[in-house]
């Protein structure tokens, strides 16, 4: 029988920071990036509406190319 938690499933953990000057200097070592896109990138960046509510299901490919391309020059996973 597998154990229980204790903890209901909508209770959720609350973080306090303790070391303000560390988690400061950890703000600003992120960094920042500014990215310019062309009005024609923009205007290709979202896929046509398909005419349903919510929001949209795809990408362009224009915007998933740019996220592969920023993930291999940052080295992300």
């Amino acid at each position: 029988m597998a154990s229980r938690s204790k903890i209901h499933p909508n209770d959720k953990t609350r973080y306090r920071v303790t070391n303000w000057p560390e988690y400061d200097k950890g703000l600003v070592d992120r960094g920042s990036l500014t990215i310019w896109l062309s009005p024609d990138a923009l205007k290709s960046w979202t896929p046509r509406k398909n005419g349903r509510r919510g929001g949209q299901k795809r990408y362009s490919d224009g915007a998933i190319a740019l996220a592969l391309q920023l993930r291999l020059v940052f080295s992300l996973p």
